[in-house]
């Protein structure tokens, strides 16, 4: 069961441009998926790593992670991959993303080919993915892994969620293309549903993000960014 009631969300599909071969680009926000350097890469260097995972892991035989941009499924394929490699018997990932535009199937499946590494999460995730993404998507895709996509505005979905989540990657579109998705509002619900000791990571560090994440109540570190990017912003929750 996931903890969102379906009747509350709705759902929006977007034109996507293919850019050098199969690099998607959102012509709604203007602005690349990923990284262009390396997105895969970047998902460990920033959320993995920014989140402490998969250190983290081994501590709860329960994890869940939020993610804000659930997009081409880069960062839940590379995390499952991961997460594989990396749990124990009768541990359990939640992996639940809110994402205002959901891709189809081919364009998922299309996007994720870049990488030979996620194959297997690429062909699994690809399977499961419904014709009609709409509601909540909620796909049991191992006996250990759970990923729910909460299709419509974060804002609603993130609102409507329960307070359990151990980490957030928050991936929206560039701050200066998408600032709803990087609201005060939207980083204080995102705090709220935070549990003790959970904690964010994401590769923008914009002076108004970095203020809206403090004063929704994170602590705030500033790391070396990926790829020649100055920042990244991460932390935990304030206790």
């Amino acid at each position: 069961m996931t903890d969102i009631d379906p009747d509350q969300i709705g759902s929006n599909s977007q034109p996507l441009e293919w850019r050098d071969g199969d690099m998607p680009y959102s012509q709604a926000f203007g602005d690349h998926f990923y990284c262009q350097t390396d997105g895969r890469l970047e998902c460990g260097h920033v959320f993995l790593s920014g989140n402490g995972l998969p250190e983290r892991w081994a501590e709860k035989d329960n994890f869940q992670i939020g993610e804000l941009g659930f997009g081409t499924g880069l960062n839940f394929a590379e995390t499952w991959r991961q997460w594989k490699l990396h749990r124990r018997n009768g541990q359990h990932l939640h992996f639940m993303s809110f994402e205002l535009y959901p891709m189809q199937r081919d364009e998922i499946f299309r996007a994720l080919s870049h990488w030979s590494e996620i194959d297997a999460e690429r062909d699994g995730l690809s399977a499961a993915w419904p014709d009609n993404p709409q509601g909540i998507v909620s796909l049991d895709l191992d006996p250990q892994t759970r990923l729910s996509v909460v299709c419509g505005a974060a804002l609603d979905g993130v609102r409507a969620a329960e307070p359990r989540f151990d980490a957030w990657y928050l991936d929206g579109f560039a701050p200066s293309r998408n600032g709803d998705m990087w609201s005060e509002e939207l980083m204080r619900l995102v705090c709220e549903k935070t549990v003790p000791g959970g904690s964010f990571a994401t590769y923008a560090a914009a002076g108004f993000v970095r203020r809206n994440l403090v004063a929704a109540g994170f602590a705030v570190e500033r790391r070396k960014g990926f790829a020649g990017k100055r920042e990244m912003l991460c932390g935990p929750k304030a206790l």
